[in-house]
Parts: structure tokens; C-alpha cells; sequence
């Protein structure tokens, strides 16, 4: 007993030292890239019980080092770590939500905000899926990467139905389905998944980014209107408009509009069009969903 107990208090006092490097004045730099511990079976076996425990510390550890690579300033970001890591934690603890759900964004992030592989996202998922059948919250995710990282439509209804016919999954997964196989508008059928999965994560950071995710299209909505309105004026003045100053002049707008985040938008007189101001935190807007509105002929 008394062994046992010497035991786990030298484990409590390795980790207190282990948070309190990793959150000391200077950013957290492992002597290598390599992870001294890869095996999380092994891990597991001599966590002594305190698996849960270890994979926050790790869950920690992954947030901080994909956190350090995105912000980090080189040409050639690494995230070869981002896998292993989540790996690690979600073997040490199998029914940890948070780390599937949330690893799965960083995974699908491009470069270089992430590592750009779905691929791996869509394994994690699947892990979690294996661990826990009954959370349709993972085949949803699943769903979502295949259409927000592949845009393949048929795969994310597949998923998405899948979800469905989880026991007490949600109504709407059906109908989102159903628009998934009926190939919708990209930036509809996005702002969907969005939307629900701002209602379904439970992880404030998680909800964060997607509600951010729908107000970058609740922008381009507004950009596109911006633009018709802009281009009504020129083929009724038979001039460019010089401003918001004079669009609101004329009375085509009430004053100069702003984004959801509340940064005005850019009008751009040399090009003629309405764009997202770079101080935007909502900049830059997702690409591949643009549906720009067709200039009138002058």
C-alpha cells in the first residue's frame, strides 16, 4: 500500500512539473521533434489508473503544440505531431469527446493553418466511433469533414444518415441528409453543418469557431448584396460609384455597411466590387463557396 501510494504521488508530481513547464514564461519547445512516448498502450499500462488524468495532460500538450505551429511565422509549418498526439490521448482515454471532435477541425484545417489532412480526421472520427457506437455526434462530424474538406456531397449524406439512425439522434440530421444527397447550394448546405454543429459541440471553443464559421458566410451573403447594389448604381449612372459617401447620397444605402463583427466593408472603386476588410476578424473568408452575383452589362 504504502509502495503504491509512493508511487502515485511521485505520477501526481511529474505531471505538476510537466504543466509547469508547459505553461512557463517561454512557449513550450520539445529538445526534438520526436515524442518520447509514442506507445499509448504502454502508456496506458503504466499510468497506474490515472489514464484520464494523463490524457488531459496530453489533450493540453496537442492544443498547445498545434496552437504553436499555426501561429508560428516559417514558410514550412510541421504538424507531424498533431496525429500521434491525438492518438495518444484518445487511447489513454477512449471516450474523450472533446479530443475527437475538436482534433478532427485541426486536422482538417489547410495549410497553413493546419496540416490539411481530412484523411486522418475521418480516422480519428472512426476511432471514436469504435469506442462509443452510440454518439452520433462523431458520424455527423464524419459527414461534415467529407463535405467541408473533400465536397463530396454523396459521402456526407451517407454519414449524415448514418447518424440518423443512431437511437435518440436528432430530427434535423435527416433532412440535412436528404440536402446533402440533393447536392445543394455549397454555401446553404455549409452554413447548415455549421450551424448545427455550433448546436451540437460540446466544447466552448469548438462552438466559437463554428458560430464565426456562419458569420464568414452570413458576410459573404452581405458582399454579394453589397456587389448587386454597387452595380445597379453603375448601369443606372452609367458611372462607378466613388464611395460609400455617394451610395449613400443617392440613397442606395442608409449608411456604410459593416460585416457581422461589425468591421466596415472594403469598396474597392478600382475594381468595382465590394470585398472583407483584412482587420476583419471574420478575414479571410472560406474559399471554394463563392457564388458571386453576375455584373449587369453597362
Amino acid at each position: 500500500m504504502i509502495r503504491a501510494a509512493a508511487i502515485a504521488a511521485l505520477l501526481a508530481a511529474a505531471i505538476a512539473v510537466q504543466v509547469w513547464r508547459d505553461r512557463g514564461w517561454t512557449a513550450y519547445e520539445p529538445a526534438t521533434p520526436v515524442m518520447w512516448l509514442r506507445a499509448g498502450p504502454a502508456i496506458k499500462k503504466m499510468s497506474l489508473g490515472f489514464d484520464p488524468l494523463l490524457a488531459d495532460i496530453y489533450w493540453m500538450r496537442t492544443v498547445i503544440y498545434f496552437g504553436q505551429q499555426r501561429l508560428s511565422k516559417v514558410a514550412d509549418k510541421n504538424y507531424d505531431l498533431l496525429y500521434p498526439l491525438l492518438e495518444l490521448v484518445t487511447t489513454l482515454d477512449p471516450r474523450f469527446t472533446v479530443a475527437y471532435r475538436f482534433g478532427a477541425v485541426f486536422l482538417s484545417e489547410s495549410l497553413p493553418d493546419g496540416p490539411g489532412r481530412p484523411d486522418q480526421a475521418v480516422a480519428l472520427l472512426q476511432r471514436g466511433i469504435a469506442a462509443s457506437p452510440e454518439r452520433w455526434e462523431y458520424y455527423h462530424s464524419v459527414g461534415f469533414t467529407y463535405y467541408w474538406s473533400y465536397r463530396d456531397t454523396a459521402a456526407a449524406g451517407e454519414w449524415l444518415e448514418k447518424a440518423a439512425a443512431v437511437p435518440h439522434a436528432p430530427l434535423w440530421l435527416r433532412s440535412t441528409a436528404a440536402l446533402m444527397r440533393q447536392e445543394a447550394g455549397d454555401r446553404q448546405a455549409a452554413r447548415i453543418l455549421w450551424v448545427q454543429l455550433a448546436e451540437s459541440a460540446d466544447n466552448a471553443s469548438l462552438t466559437a469557431l463554428a458560430r464565426s464559421r456562419v458569420s464568414q458566410f452570413d458576410a459573404m451573403d452581405a458582399i454579394d448584396a453589397l456587389n448587386e447594389a454597387v452595380w445597379r448604381f453603375e448601369a443606372r449612372m452609367g458611372r462607378p460609384a466613388r464611395g460609400w459617401n455617394e451610395l449613400i447620397q443617392y440613397g442606395v444605402l442608409r449608411r456604410v455597411p459593416t460585416d457581422p463583427a461589425g468591421v466596415p466593408f472594403v469598396f474597392d472603386t478600382f475594381n468595382e466590387d465590394v470585398r472583407l476588410s483584412e482587420k476583419s476578424p471574420l478575414f479571410p473568408l472560406p474559399t471554394g463557396l463563392e457564388t458571386q452575383p453576375v455584373k449587369p452589362p453597362s
